[in-house]
């Protein structure tokens, strides 16, 4: 296996929490230590480079470096799991600073983690002037919110929400944490996945030529529409900005600023 480092395999995530989806060959996973250390030899893999795991073997993971197809092995308490491209797992509030003030991110780059506070909770972290750290709070009924007045029935939700506007925030939030590492070397960094939506104005689409950049399917869909909506004099002065899900459920009487802030 190369380097003959042993390690204690780390606790895996309690089976009530059924939030979190089983880790596929899709999803990614992101170093959060050297490995190995930079006092017994150079790194394989450095802290924030992100990985493909290929074979689980026991606390030994096989992996290959998304960024220089490098395979090897590495221990499972070296990494962290990370879901959706934004829900790192095992990563504390310590070790996401140091993720999101690595090279790549910008202001609104964003994790959810794992609440040190409540089991059950989560934590999201955002790198503005510093970075901030809001908790997640969990219902009874498995609904999120950062503040009481306004509810979500999943994480997406939550990070769709204030991915349009802050409400709150100490800003939108714009591309989760890119993790990259510190001295990327001849790396080629993948494309950031940008989570920040730009809705289409749809006063401007031609009816007739519709637009070259848009599949047919769509193109049809939208003249469709816009034929039933008659002229488009109807759309102006209406917001482009899409409906929040209803599955958001808003709190009357909440005052606006009530954000839940984790606390050291």
């Amino acid at each position: 296996m190369g380097n003959a480092m042993k390690s204690t395999p780390v606790a895996t995530r309690s089976e009530n929490n059924a939030s979190t989806p089983c880790l596929t060959s899709s999803e990614i996973l992101v170093v959060i230590h050297d490995y190995p250390s930079a006092n017994i030899s150079e790194p394989i893999f450095r802290t924030g480079e992100k990985l493909k795991v290929l074979a689980e073997e026991g606390p030994w993971w096989k992996v290959c470096s998304v960024q220089t197809a490098v395979e090897n092995y590495i221990p499972n308490d070296h990494i962290a799991k990370v879901y959706h491209g934004w829900l790192f797992e095992g990563v504390a509030r310590q070790k996401a600073e140091e993720l999101l003030r690595l090279p790549g991110n910008v202001v609104g780059s964003f994790m959810i983690r794992d609440s040190t506070k409540k089991r059950g909770d989560y934590s999201l972290s955002v790198r503005h002037r510093s970075v901030m750290h809001y908790r997640i709070c969990r219902l009874p009924n498995n609904w999120y919110y950062i503040s009481p007045r306004l509810t979500f029935q999943c994480l997406e939700e939550l990070v769709d929400h204030y991915s349009d506007i802050a409400d709150g925030l100490c800003c939108v939030l714009t591309t989760p944490c890119l993790a990259l590492p510190a001295n990327p070397g001849n790396l080629t960094s993948p494309e950031p996945t940008v989570v920040m939506r730009h809705h289409l104005d749809w006063s401007s689409v031609d009816r007739t030529q519709g637009n070259s950049q848009l599949s047919f399917g769509v193109r049809h869909s939208m003249a469709d529409y816009l034929s039933l909506a008659g002229s488009e004099d109807a759309w102006q002065g209406k917001s482009n900005r899409k409906k929040k899900s209803k599955s958001i459920y808003v709190m009357p009487n909440y005052e606006f600023n009530s954000l839940s802030m984790e606390e050291d």
